[in-house]
């Protein structure tokens, strides 16, 4: 398999395998902490008229889908890669980091919520990726990045 297909593979796994830890995390996040009563967490105007009575517990499992997606994401593109592997997790973390922007724009959350994700969940988790991915992979971040596109 070529250098340049390898790396679209990991792209794409990278992309795909995120979004299921993000979506799975989402999913069952309101299991694990219950939202305030009577609010639906999957209606956006249900989200509105009861912001206030979201605590900091509430915004766990939003922000660790985030940030989770984004770090095996990152890191399934980076240890599949074979050559720019630094650029393809970071590639996913900006990708993320698009949907967070969207997100926020969109779902209604505290200020201390939407600057603490944006800042924390997305490039910051493609960097911890890299780092985690240099270990698994060799050790030696210029080998990491070296080679073909």
């Amino acid at each position: 398999m070529s250098a340049t297909i390898r790396n679209i593979l990991a792209l794409a796994l990278g992309v795909l395998i995120g979004g299921m830890i993000n979506m799975a995390i989402v999913t069952f996040g309101p299991s694990v902490i219950p939202p305030p009563a009577g609010v639906d967490v999957t209606d956006i105007d249900s989200i509105s008229a009861n912001l206030d009575r979201f605590e900091a517990k509430h915004f766990v499992s939003p922000f660790l889908a985030h940030a989770l997606g984004t770090f095996v994401g990152s890191l399934v593109a980076f240890v599949v890669a074979v050559s720019h592997r630094r650029s393809l997790a970071f590639v996913i973390g900006f990708i993320t980091l698009a949907g967070g922007i969207a997100a926020a724009t969109m779902i209604p959350a505290p200020v201390w919520f939407v600057l603490l994700d944006l800042v924390v969940a997305y490039l910051p988790m493609a960097w911890l990726a890299c780092l985690v991915g240099e270990k698994l992979v060799s050790g030696n971040s210029s080998a990491a990045d070296s080679g073909p596109a």
